[in-house]
């Protein structure tokens, strides 16, 4: 387990907390809409952190090749119709380019800098020339009014339970996922980020803001510089 990340509930939990049965529970929402919208059609697509294939099997539906890198085999285990490849992303290397490199699930976020610029050096190395790098950025109020929840339209509820401050920059946040026959919990550590840090951290890897790719600027369209 990562230190400071820990998951509750039923089935295998992740190094990083989550839970693979509550991951194969959750819908997809309209990401591999915004992803289809910036890509060419029929483009090659690294995922990185693609978990159980929510938007792996969305996306090879739309007719992309997709190549998905999890650090969790029991998450790979339910991936269908892709290659696959077991690693944490950051010690990542392929040894070959993609059209389009995808870093989700707000894992740009993570409270480990090194971490942090470990995942995007490895979206560097392996966006081929001319292509393009999606990051999916944290709501930029996502750590304020906590706790809060809502309800899901597939019938469970999401809460924010907390976000601690920890110092320099990092929370402490604890979800809960409650259905109505399992409940699971994540904590992990999250570092917000203002446009201008997000942009830095980028810069900082050799990439720049292509286009933000929705009006919350929480899809970002990113190329090599």
């Amino acid at each position: 387990m990562r230190e400071g990340y820990e998951g509750t509930g039923p089935g295998a939990i992740t190094p990083d907390g989550c839970a693979v049965e509550l991951y194969s529970r959750l819908p997809v929402g309209d990401e591999p809409e915004v992803i289809a919208a910036a890509v060419p059609e029929g483009a090659r697509i690294l995922e990185l952190g693609s978990g159980v294939g929510r938007m792996t099997h969305a996306l090879l539906e739309r007719g992309f090749t997709v190549t998905a890198v999890d650090e969790s085999a029991p998450m790979l285990e339910r991936v269908r119709g892709a290659r696959t490849f077991c690693s944490p992303i950051e010690d990542l290397d392929l040894r070959e380019t993609f059209d389009v490199v995808l870093l989700a699930s707000f894992l740009v976020h993570t409270g480990d800098v090194e971490v942090r610029r470990g995942l995007l050096r490895t979206c560097v190395r392996h966006v081929a020339e001319g292509g393009c790098v999606l990051i999916q950025r944290e709501g930029e109020d996502y750590h304020d009014n906590v706790p809060r929840e809502r309800k899901d339209p597939a019938g469970f509820i999401l809460r924010i339970a907390s976000a601690e401050p920890l110092g320099d920059g990092v929370n402490s946040v604890r979800a809960e996922y409650e259905f109505p026959d399992a409940v699971w919990t994540h904590t992990f550590r999250a570092r917000p980020l203002t446009k201008e840090q997000f942009e830095d951290a980028l810069a900082e890897a050799g990439l720049r803001v292509d286009r933000y790719l929705t009006e919350d600027r929480i899809w970002v369209r990113a190329v090599a510089v």
